[in-house]
This record gives structure tokens, sequence and C-alpha cells, in this order.
């Protein structure tokens, strides 16, 4: 695809003295990044440099004449001297050309030359340019095209640079669709036997979204190739049992693992037996190195010291090892020199196109039946399941391993990732998202790398499935020992908030969170929070009540069914409960009961799980969660556990299974869409994907089973009951699963963001660009004083009520002849500031003789006039008086706060938080979420306040600090919120140039 510039310099004006050009810029480092590729391997992509001559012929000379002659169009066998110094030599202004690289060699070359309306070679002004690509045909299909583009596309908008042209041959479909396919606004027109493509390079909605599929798409097969190797060597395997590469070892072997394994040990090097292995570990052909094995390996568990790992990444490299999972500690949790080892082994991986799971990792599991791959130091293999679990700790890790197991719950995979250098969280939920062999996601996280991401995925994934996060090092103030983090000013509190907005459960502990995946993964989402309780203690039944209402749920009267009930009880009234319409969910609570001899019977709880199990079977449709509360209740919860373990009954290739939870069957595969005529017809249940939009779902009927569309009948399936020791654990599992399955709901319809007709957002840009632009403008930024706040804020419809100072008695009279009685007299001294309740404001001054009084009250006993620096305003109705406020968190981005003015506000920490831009749902949920909110709506006999005309104002200020990100800070306060209207009495905007939004950039991974 040859540029008409190229075309013009070549044949056009053979003689044309060369253009002025530009002097060369530093080169922009900043421009680097590692990508991951449609295939789940990764490339750098790199600007070219005068450096990279004999990497661009080698390159060229791996090119097919067919994809020469697509670029040139004509047959071009080879470059020119003059071609090779044209296509290395830049100014990373008017010419740029980047590189898609891997193992240090080009693989994908981008070009862009900026030209003038007629086409020919131009500079700035000139916002055009002219874009050409070349793909090494051993390397088209895996995207590397599209994600040259998306970053060919930023640099040209960082240099001004607006639209791309092209010129491509018709029968190059592959290049026309890469343009077409961007998502770009684009025009297209046929000339001269070729296609003419223009394209708008401003970012749209569909290029967003075009950007964000791939990056999924993408990352989740870089983690399903890590987790679906056919092959395994296991890289530091010691002769002798024992050690952590002979333990992975024979975990691999113990889990029954389908693939080929090897083990590898450099101290075998020159003992090789006829068949090319040195040795025999356990079984398994011992080999000097990767190279030496002469096979393909697609998995490499890396076990060596520190300071052996380069040598083994680069044989792994070298022999085209697709992954590596290394176990090796000595990296950034041991210090600086550990952090340096860190960035040089992802550096070294990500030359290779390999992903890293590490370093210090515990390992990675996937149960799938025709997988079976235990890779980690865990030396029992977990059932086969619906949860997927990430940690990042071992120690975690292993914790919930054994207490899912002893519970009775199944993984279809789970990760520890250690320093989780490279991949992380959100690689495994971009692969969770869609892997239909998942239904409930478990996160125990001690930093979040990417938090604007990590919410953009777990809204995403929370869609379709429940994501429950627990989170470590939640006070320490900096983040644990080996994570590279950025820095975050926001509390813990707000973090929390921000999750919950974006459908996370979140939980507290590590017995949380195994208490909340038991339920999730087992029962449905209930339909709402009204719970029926019953069971064989009147006093337990009192505590599920009690617990039922401290976590806001409904709870009708509990049915005591005395202690002389027997299972068959159990059975009839969990049966009738299943049946009725007045509840949404079920406790059943049970503790031994009493023989006729009056002795206390504890062998019983095997007859009560069949009982209870045969009560939800005989259920039409179990479309209520059942939980059980027990209190030495003896194998009752082992019964439960045994008898409905979550191991699906039939896997399809890929490991896909059969499951009951929330999110089950959201996507069947051809063998999960199987279907056997005995069982019953599934039907929605309420608050899950199949509710919402017609998607298959999971019946629980006693047996096996498997998921299913909503027409045909289902096998039987296993329906697990959870049980739990104590009512307040069970009750705050299922109320976290009322407060899912609510949001799930809403998340189907989300709010909109309100346009108002008077915003003016040329106007608050233009006042935005004059004081940042400004002479004596601080490049760190700028608080706006009292009338440019006023006046930005007006641009937004909000209008701040008028302040006058009053440094003097006289002055003060003035003020109020001016605004008129009555006045309020306030100081703004910073100490006394929003703190009505040391006295530094008088309210209702009718006449000048109240205020001069005010006025000398307030001197007398808080200090005199230039301490308190005292203002007048108007009088407003009255009401309740409340904050509103933004700020731009680096990690986060832009949040919306809200809360009620006060020290007792503040220090009760009842402060609301939405990210920004929040919609209209978003601020509703916002201002009734607060602990005081009832203030708000007519507690004890008050009148209410207007909330809608409250709302409006946090919307406003969110779409001014969503429209111009230069507003990194707003505080409201106070505002007060009469019952009808509001009057916005104290303003402060703080401006700074904006941070650059590396979510709205091209995709690529964090940088080392």
């Amino acid at each position: 695809m040859q540029s008409a510039s190229e075309q013009s310099e070549a044949a056009e004006h053979p003689a044309r003295p060369a253009r002025p050009v530009p002097p060369d810029h530093d080169y922009p480092d900043h421009w680097e990044a590692d990508v991951v590729l449609r295939d789940g391997g990764t490339a750098r992509i790199r600007p070219i440099t005068a450096d990279d001559a004999d990497r661009l012929v080698s390159f060229y000379e791996q090119v097919s004449d067919e994809s020469k002659y697509y670029r040139f169009f004509a047959p071009y066998p080879r470059l020119s001297a003059k071609d090779v110094h044209r296509f290395t030599h830049h100014d990373f202004v008017d010419r740029v050309g980047l590189a898609a690289t891997v193992g240090g060699e080009f693989i994908a070359t981008v070009r862009y030359d900026r030209i003038n309306e007629r086409g020919l070679p131009a500079s700035a002004p000139a916002d055009e340019a002219e874009v050409a690509f070349l793909v090494q045909d051993a390397h088209q299909g895996r995207g590397v095209a599209s994600a040259l583009l998306e970053h060919i596309a930023a640099v040209a908008r960082e240099r001004d640079i607006r639209r791309f042209a092209a010129e491509v041959l018709p029968a190059n479909t592959k290049m026309i669709k890469v343009f077409t396919d961007a998502g770009y606004t684009q025009k297209r027109s046929f000339e001269d036997g070729s296609v003419r493509l223009h394209l708008d390079l401003e970012p749209t909605d569909r290029s967003l979204a075009v950007q964000r599929a791939r990056e999924q798409r993408a990352e989740a097969r870089s983690v399903q190739r890590l987790l679906t190797p056919r092959s395994v060597a296991v890289v530091g395997a010691g002769r002798a049992a024992g050690g952590v590469g002979r333990t992975v070892l024979r975990n691999l072997l113990g889990a029954g693992f389908s693939g080929r394994v090897y083990a590898v040990n450099a101290a075998l090097a020159g003992s090789a037996g006829g068949d090319g292995a040195a040795a025999e570990f356990d079984g398994v052909p011992a080999y000097p190195s990767v190279g030496a094995i002469g096979q393909t390996v697609d998995l490499a568990i890396v076990a060596v010291p520190a300071e052996r790992v380069p040598e083994a990444v680069a044989d792994c490299g070298e022999h085209g090892v697709r992954g590596l999972v290394v176990l090796s500690a000595g990296y950034a949790e041991s210090g600086a020199d550990g952090r340096e080892r860190q960035r040089q082994l992802v550096r070294q991986a990500r030359s290779y196109g390999m992903r890293i799971i590490g370093p210090n990792a515990f390992g990675i599991i996937n149960t799938a039946a025709d997988v079976s791959l235990n890779a980690s130091l865990a030396p029992q293999m977990p059932a086969a399941g619906r949860i997927g679990l990430f940690t990042q700790s071992g120690a975690i890790g292993i914790a919930l391993l054994a207490g899912l197991h002893r519970r009775g719950a199944g993984l279809s995979s789970f990760i520890s990732a250690g320093n989780r250098a490279d991949v992380s969280g959100n690689d495994f939920l971009q692969h969770w998202y869609d892997d239909p062999g998942t239904d409930v996601v478990l996160l125990y996280l001690e930093s979040i790398g990417n938090p604007r991401k990590f919410t953009r995925l777990a809204r995403r994934t929370a869609a379709v499935k429940p994501v429950v996060v627990v989170k470590g090092a939640r006070h320490s103030g900096s983040a644990p020992p080996g994570h590279r983090v950025p820095v975050t000013r926001i509390p813990h509190a707000t973090v929390s908030a921000l999750l919950r907005q974006a459908g996370v459960i979140r939980v507290d502990t590590v017995t949380e969170l195994v208490d909340a995946g038991l339920l999730l993964a087992a029962q449905p989402l209930p339909a709402g929070p009204r719970v029926a309780i019953l069971g064989n203690s009147e006093s337990l039944g009192l505590l599920t009540y009690d617990a039922c209402l401290t976590e806001g749920l409904r709870p009708l009267r509990p049915l005591d069914l005395t202690t002389a009930a027997e299972p068959a009880d159990f059975r009839d009234a969990l049966a009738a409960a299943l049946a009725d319409e007045t509840s949404d969910a079920v406790v059943v609570n049970a503790i031994p009961w009493v023989g006729e001899n009056g002795a206390t019977e504890f062998g019983d709880g095997e007859v009560l799980a069949a009982s209870l199990r045969e009560a939800v079977a005989s259920a039409q449709a179990p479309t209520k969660p059942v939980v059980v509360v027990h209190v030495e209740m003896g194998g009752l919860a082992e019964a439960l556990a045994i008898a409905t373990s979550t191991r699906p009954a039939a896997q399809g290739k890929g490991g896909g299974g059969v499951g009951t939870g929330p999110g089950a069957g959201l996507r069947p595969t051809g063998t999960e869409a199987q279907s056997s005529p005995a069982a019953l017809p599934a039907e929605p249940r309420p608050g899950t994907a199949h509710g919402a939009a017609g998607a298959a779902e999971t019946v629980g009927t006693g047996g096996t089973g498997a998921t299913t569309s909503p027409t045909a009948p289902t096998s039987p399936t296993t329906l697990t009951i959870p049980a739990y020791p104590a009512a307040e654990r069970a009750v705050r599992a299922l109320a976290e699963a009322v407060r899912y399955g609510q949001w799930r709901r809403l998340a189907a319809e989300p709010g909109r963001v309100p346009e108002y007709e008077d915003i003016d957002e040329a106007g608050a840009a233009a006042l935005i660009e004059r004081v940042l632009g400004g002479e004596e403008a601080d490049p760190r930024g700028v608080t706006l004083d009292t009338a440019q706040a006023g006046e930005l804020l007006a641009r937004y419809g909000i209008a701040v009520l008028p302040t006058l100072p009053a440094p003097t008695p006289d002055a003060a009279v003035a003020a109020a002849g001016r605004l008129g009685y009555p006045v309020a007299l306030k100081t703004t001294a910073p100490h006394l500031r929003h703190r009505p309740d040391l006295g530094g404001v008088r309210l209702d001054l009718a006449s000048e003789e109240q205020l001069r009084t005010a006025y000398a009250e307030l001197t007398e006993v808080l200090g005199k006039p230039e301490e308190l620096q005292p203002v007048v305003q108007a009088m407003v109705p009255r009401g309740v008086d409340t904050v509103v406020r933004s700020a731009i968190d680096p990690a986060v981005g832009a949040v919306l706060s809200f809360g009620l003015s006060g020290a007792a506000s503040e220090l009760l920490g009842d402060t609301t938080h939405r990210l920004v831009p929040a919609t209209d749902r978003d601020v509703a949920e916002l201002v009734r979420s607060l602990r005081t909110a009832p203030l708000l709506f007519g507690w004890r006999g008050s009148a209410p306040v207007d909330t809608p005309a409250l709302e409006e104002v946090l919307l406003r200020v969110s779409r001014l600090v969503d429209d111009h990100p230069e507003v990194v800070a707003v505080s409201l306060e106070p505002v007060v919120v009469a019952p009808r209207g509001l009057s916005v009495l104290g303003a402060t905007v703080r401006l700074a140039p904006p941070a650059p939004r590396t979510d709205l950039g091209p995709r690529s991974l964090p940088s080392y």
C-alpha cells in the first residue's frame, strides 16, 4: 500500500529540491509499548531509528512478493539504500515510523508522512498524513496491524494530525479490513484502480469499543494459553526428591495432566542418552535445557535461583515457549536490587513474546477434564467446579484452596500470581468474563495495579457473573513488597464504594470470601430481600432474624418446628417456604434434636441433608437460594458437601462444564447444550442474565446436570446447599447475594447522563484556557478566586450565592445594605471555615444593630477581623446543609462525592462516592446511600428536602469535571437543600494541566 507522498517523491518530482526538514526531536521513548496480540502472544511496539537499517533489510527479505506488491503497487524485490535511509530516518513529527518486534526483530512496520491538501509532503499546520503498513507473512492474522494502527493514530494525534489517508489495492482485503474495522469515522472511494480511505483520528464510542473488545480477546487468549498447554517443562527439577521444582513435577503428574511433561536440569549437560534424554525424574524424561527437548513446549515452570532465571528465560524464548510461571523468589519483594531484577525479567520475557505469571508465584491450576493441570505447589488437585480463584499470596491461596475443598466447592481454575509483574487479576477477569466453565470469580488482592481498568472490567464481568473481592493491605498506606502500583490518595472506604458501584461484591475477610463464593456458585440469586426462616430452635431463629435486620434484609417471622422436629418436618417446611411467594430466600436453622429418652442425637446430619435435598428437588423450579445454619449437627455440612459436589458431570472441549450458580449457562457450548427429557424445564431465575436477556440457565434437581437453553429441557443437576456454622455468616453471604442481584437487575437498564441546554461548555473551556495559559500560571495548578469559581460554575448552571467581604463593621453594614436584610455574618479563616460548631457563624441578622452586635461578639471571642476574614451573605431558606465534592485521583480518575455538612459526618466517614461521569441513577444512589440520608427525606416529622434539585447539582458537577479534565477539584460547601430548591453558599475550584488518560490511549501492557 504505497503512499501518495512516496509516489510523488519517486515519480512526479524526481528533481524537486527536498522540502525543509524540521529538526529531529529527541527519541520519544513514551511511544514504546508492549501489546498482547490476537493469539495471546506479545510484541513490542517502538519508534524506528537510524540504527534499525539491518533489521529493516532482514525483515523485508522475509516478506513475500505478494505482500511487497500490495505495499508498493509494483514488484519490489529489495529495498534500495535510499529506501532504507528514508524508512529509518524520521523527525518524529512529520515523518514517523513504528515497528512491532519479537525477539528484537521486526515483524511489522507502519509509517506516516504529513501531507498537504494536494497530497504532497508538508509540515504543520497541515493536519493530514499518509499511512502505510507492512506485516511479515508469518505474523499476518495475529492482529499486529490493528495494534500498530492504534499506536500510530495516538502518535499522530499527539503531533496535531487529525486525519489519515491510505491507498490500498482492492485485492488487499486484509488491510482494507484493518481500516474499516477500526471504528474511526471514515470515507471511502475508488480512484485509479485503488481504494482511497480517509480516517478521522478523533476517538469515537465505536473505536473505543472496538479497541476494548480486541483487548479483551487478546488478553483472554493469553491467559487461555497459560491454562491450556499441550506440553509443560519444569525448569529446575532436581535429581533428588524434594525441592520446589521436583514438587511441582510430582503435582503435575499426580493431577493426571493430559499433555506431555518434561524435566529440565542444567546439571545434566553432557550426559544425554540415546533418545536425547539425560535421565528420568519420576518417570519423566529429563534434559539439560529446553532446547535439548527437541519438541514444542507451551509452558515452562521456572524454579531455579533468581540469578539463573535470565538464562532459563532465554532458553525458553529461543525455543518457542509461549508462557512462563516463575516460582523463583528474590525479586521486587526483596528490595531495590530485586525490583531491577524483576524489571529485567519482564522485559526479557516480553522480548520473546512470552507472558509471565509471577515471579514469586505459587502456581496455576486448571481442573478441566481435558487438561487437568496442577502447575503449582498445592499438593492436592482441587475438585472441578465453577469457581475461578485468583490470589496475590501463596499463603492465602493455600488457605482458600483448603477452605473451599473442605466445604465441597470445586474450582474451574486457580492462580496465585505472587508479584504479578506481568499477568494480573485484570487479565484473568478478561478470561473469566466469557469462560463457559466459570460461574463465580473470587479475588484476593493486595494491590490493584490499574484501578481504572479493573473497575471497567469488573463492571462488565459482574453483569454476567458475580465477582467477589477481598482486599488485603488496606491500612498500611503502601503497596505490599514486590507490587508496582500507582499511588492513590483516596481512602480505602472510597475504593470500596467505587468497587460496589461496579457491581463487585466487596467483603472484608477470607472467610467471608469463601462464604459468599459458596453461596453464589451453588444457588440462584434472590429476587429480593424477603427471607423466610425455619428451624428447630427458636433462639437460633431469633438470632437469624436479628442478623437479617442488621444486614438490611426483610425477614419474615421465624417458623419454629420445635426441638421435636424430624427430618421429614424440615423437608415439608422447606418445600412450603420454597413455594411461598412472600419470600425470596430461605434460611434453615438446625440443632441436634432430642430423642425420646432425652438424649441428644448427633448422628442424623446425613438424614437431614437428604431431606433438605429432597425438598429442593421437589420445587418446580429452584428460584430461591437456600442456606443452612447448623450448630453441632454431626455430619450435616459434610453430607451436604459430599452429596452436592460442584464437579460438572459432563464437560465439553476446553473445560466447559455445568453449573448451578448465578452465572452458569450464560454461554453454552455444544456439549453443554445437551438435554435430557427426564429433567424439568428451565425457567428464568430472577436477577440472572437468563431472566434479563434470555440466556441459558441451569436448574438444580438433585442429580447430575448440564447447562441448557431456555426452551430445551435440562438434564438433572446437582444443587449445592451451603452450610454455615453461624447465623451471622450465612445471613451476611445471603445479603451480599441480595445486593448483587439488585445491582444486576438495575445494570440491565443503566442510567443516563442528562443533557442540559444551559451548559456553556465552550465558555467554560475559554475561561479555563485563560487561567491556565496566563504568564503567571503555576504549572502545578491554580485555585480560582471567588469570582472566577462563580463564573466557571455558572457556565454549568450552578449559581453560587454572592459573598461580600466585611473587614470592618462599617463594611459589613454596607454589604448588608447591598444584599438586603436579613443576612448572615460568617468567618472564613481556614481553621473556622465550615465549622459552625465553633461559633463562627451568626444567622438571621435583621438589622444594622444586630449586625454590629454580632460583629463585635465574633471579634471579641474569636480574634481580630484580619484573622477571621469575615464575610456577609444574604439569608437563604432553611434546609439540610450538604457537601458536594469532586476530585481527580491519579489511579482511579475523577470521583464525585456527597455527604452532609458538619463534624459528625466527617468523623463517621459518612460520605458516598461514584465515578465520573455519573448517571441519573448513580446520583440517586449517591444521595440515598448515606447513613444519614433519612435527614433528607423527612426524618422524625421534618419536611423532606428537594432531592431532585440536589441530584441535578451533582449531575452538573459531574458534567463539568468530565467535560474539562483540567478541573481537578471542586468543593461546594455548604449546599443548603430546602423543601423547595437549594442554595450553594460556598465554592472552591482548582485547575491544573490534565494528566494523560491511559485508559483512553492505545492498548498496551504496563510498562517496565
